[in-house]
């Protein structure tokens, strides 16, 4: 940054006292709060927060230096303000997943594509977005969840949010734009689950790094071995008939 651009020392020392400002006026809220979800207490956070993000920025422009603040993201919810007693609710449910096998998964959807004669049109388990399909239509999100390994699937981020409403929804009447219209202030609770949460165990875990190594090569062997087996099944998996069988659901 050119020194043109640089903040000069007096503003620097004006974000300092705007941070004490607001370091008053949060304790002076705190103390005076009449529950655990003040308003004036959540304004004054927000006040805080954005003082000492200006002087952290301001501090590092012109010194190079950084303040010990942290201040929380801004998926940080809202007080709720939704009724006290709902009569209707959402559940609002985000799975992400990697595709770590793809043919492990389209194998699995050539399963269903066999045993169901109303599967669409030949062929989908030949690709990624057809196998993708067919199998996010035949079994419920749960089940692919609690199995999604069997699919070559791998579990990223999930996040689950219940929401109040005033009185449920016409039916049809949001399916055009289901997750648009989500007020964050009516949010019951919400349940995040992601590796994010499990790095402080990371560095506990270094001395087993070796013997993890160790494993890696058997594991996938297995891998190679469960995904021949799986080829086979599709072969020999037939009633008396002769014709499929169904993959069986563990609904």
């Amino acid at each position: 940054m050119s020194d043109a651009a640089q903040p000069t020392a007096a503003e620097v020392r004006a974000a300092a006292e705007a941070v004490k400002t607001a370091l008053d006026r949060h304790l002076a809220a705190v103390e005076r709060r009449s529950g655990e979800e003040d308003p004036a207490v959540y304004d004054a956070f927000n006040e805080l927060a954005a003082a000492a993000e200006a002087y952290d920025e301001l501090l590092y422009d012109r010194y190079d230096e950084v303040t010990p603040f942290e201040i929380p993201g801004e998926d940080t919810l809202p007080p709720y303000t939704g009724p006290e007693e709902p009569s209707a609710l959402s559940v609002l449910i985000r799975r992400d997943y990697a595709v770590a096998e793809p043919q492990r998964l389209m194998a699995q959807a050539r399963r269903v594509e066999a045993a169901d004669e109303d599967a669409p049109g030949a062929g989908a388990s030949g690709t990624v977005h057809g196998a993708l399909g067919l199998l996010f239509g035949e079994f419920e999100p749960d089940e692919i969840a609690s199995r999604h390994k069997e699919f070559g699937l791998e579990e990223g981020d999930s996040t689950l949010w219940v929401t109040a409403a005033d009185e449920s929804a016409e039916p049809g009447e949001w399916l055009e734009d289901p997750f648009e219209q989500v007020d964050p202030e009516r949010v019951v609770c919400r349940f995040d689950v992601s590796a994010v949460f499990d790095e402080e165990f990371d560095d506990g875990d270094d001395d087993d790094g070796d013997d993890e190594d160790a494993e890696d090569g058997d594991d996938a062997e297995d891998d190679e071995a469960d995904l021949a087996e799986l080829e086979e099944d599709l072969d020999t998996d037939l009633d008396e008939d002769g014709a499929p069988t169904r993959l069986e659901a563990d609904r």
